[in-house]
């Protein structure tokens, strides 16, 4: 689920006509002291960060002045929360609470309808609440079609107690929080507190805003930046990582990084999963091992070993990570030498300078297997690759042998590069461009990018490899971007090929 932030969701919430507190974000402390001078009252200041229990931590602190305000803006502000850095708070008129309840539009997994969930207490979370007070919860599954009906509302409070006029201002809020929950497609729309304050205004105190992530191409206007359930604001690398996923349907590319800022003696690697149970398995081997998980990565569903040459590509431009742990389910049925491709590729342009190990359990592990050792034994670090009878556990024990015994060299070895182009022949591909120089081409004796192209795409013309099939194909998807024939020209051509496959917003 995408998450919004609290601002983000109380905009929503005035948007259809649910009263909010006065108030607006702000990123710098002076930004903080100028709000709290507009509001002119006392003010509360909430860090915006996508983590529960900000009270606990420091993330929820009041002012009476706009200086004070500034003040405690600044004690938030800038504090490390999960590794990740806050950098906005809200500044909010503070309320003089006289009551507090729950209300809540979550999507009920068991009979697929969206719930509304209605409690005469409120503050704490509806878990709490409703194993506290079970008596003063009510749930009501609703048609989607249909949506809430006032009378169904008032039927829903009527269940916990709220009677009298109290009872039809609240239906009112309910109906349109299940009518924007509705709107933005919602996993879950919340409102904890909902608060009657001493003055009598019924008003969204706090909020929690969950956009299915399915659906958040087509709520542009919420201005998501990666449709993936996050604690925190997406890092760059994240950023950069969805980019790669959003439009490339072919597997399954998920990224999520999960430390940043580290040094080499803090024992982090990088992490390359397939399949989430075996890769949850694999990375307990790896933390049971001494090491610490830099990044979270899931390559399944057979995906083209571009996807995974980009994946190891992203997860090697993280500074400070001391070794590439690859391991997921051992009996993938995926055909894992398309993997291994991707990985040879991204681990020659890199010059890798950390130790590997990769398990690729699965469909073809032995021919996977050979490719990712035998076209990277050159290197200047150890690539060792194991299959599926080979334990997490065994394999996080080399990556430990390996980290520990590993010494530093600068041996360079020859990188995959684009040839001069003497004579250029090229063709774009779905995601990237396949580049020949025929003059290097002429003179290699055996043709191996023919012999290697299991989609026949490509042909003999004059002596020379040309597409076998038309450009419009090969850029739809034909050339289904398996890397074989620059890595086989390499080792055993002439060196003529080279595929670019870029990678938006990644130096190096």
């Amino acid at each position: 689920m995408a998450k919004l932030h609290e601002y983000e969701g109380k905009a929503l919430l005035k948007n259809v006509g649910i009263a909010v507190p006065e108030g607006r974000v702000a990123n710098t402390p002076e930004e903080a002291a100028t709000i709290a001078a507009e509001i002119k009252s006392p003010v509360v200041i909430k860090m915006q960060a996508w983590t529960t229990g900000r009270a606990d931590m420091g993330g929820i602190k009041f002012a009476d002045t706009p200086e004070e305000a500034q003040k405690r803006a600044g004690e938030i502000l800038g504090t490390k929360v999960k590794n990740f850095i806050v950098d906005s708070v809200l500044v909010e008129q503070k309320l003089n609470i006289e009551q507090e309840y729950y209300a809540g539009v979550i999507i009920d997994d068991k009979s697929g309808k969206p719930m509304m969930i209605f409690s005469s207490v409120g503050g704490t979370g509806i878990e709490e609440i409703a194993k506290e007070h079970p008596d003063k919860v009510a749930r009501l599954s609703i048609d989607v079609i249909e949506g809430l009906r006032d009378y169904q509302a008032r039927e829903l409070l009527r269940q916990t107690g709220i009677t009298g006029k109290l009872q039809l201002k609240i239906a009112v809020v309910l109906v349109k929080l299940f009518d924007l929950a509705k709107k933005y497609e919602a996993r879950a729309a919340e409102i904890n507190p909902l608060v009657i304050t001493e003055e009598g205004a019924l008003i969204a105190a706090d909020c929690r805003v969950t956009v299915d992530d399915s659906a958040v191409f087509r709520h542009p206007e919420l201005g998501i930046e990666i449709a993936r359930e996050l604690d925190r604001p997406p890092s760059k690398l994240d950023k950069i990582a969805w980019d790669v996923e959003k439009d490339d349907y072919r597997g399954t590319f998920y990224f999520i990084q999960m430390a940043q800022g580290f040094s080499k003696e803090e024992n982090y690697v990088g992490f390359h999963g397939a399949g989430g149970g075996g890769s949850m398995m694999s990375m307990d081997a790896l933390i049971n091992k001494g090491f610490k998980i830099a990044n979270f990565v899931d390559t399944s569903g057979n995906p083209p070993a571009s996807k995974v040459y980009r994946a190891a590509k992203i997860i090697l431009s993280q500074k400070n990570i001391v070794g590439y742990f690859g391991s997921g389910s051992g009996v993938a049925s995926q055909e894992q030498f398309h993997s291994a491709r991707g990985l040879v590729k991204a681990f020659r342009e890199e010059n890798l300078s950390i130790p590997v190990v990769i398990r690729l359990g699965g469909n073809q592990e032995d021919r996977a297997v050979e490719i990712l050792t035998e076209y990277t034994k050159d290197l200047p670090v150890p690539v060792e690759g194991y299959k599926k009878n080979d334990s997490a556990d065994f394999c996080a024990e080399r990556m430990q042998s390996l980290v520990e015994s590993f010494e530093q060299n600068s041996v360079e070895v020859e990188r995959f590069q684009p040839p001069l182009q003497e004579k250029p022949y090229s063709f774009k591909t779905l995601t990237g461009e396949i580049i020949y120089d025929h003059a290097l081409c002429a003179d290699c004796t055996d043709k191996p990018c023919i012999a290697s192209c299991e989609p026949e795409i490509l042909k003999l013309e004059n002596d020379l490899p040309v597409l076998a099939i038309s450009e419009e194909e090969a850029a739809k998807g034909k050339c289904t971007e398996c890397l074989a024939c620059e890595q086989e020209c390499h080792f055993f051509g002439n060196k003529g090929a080279y595929i670019s496959l870029p990678i938006e917003g990644l130096s190096g």
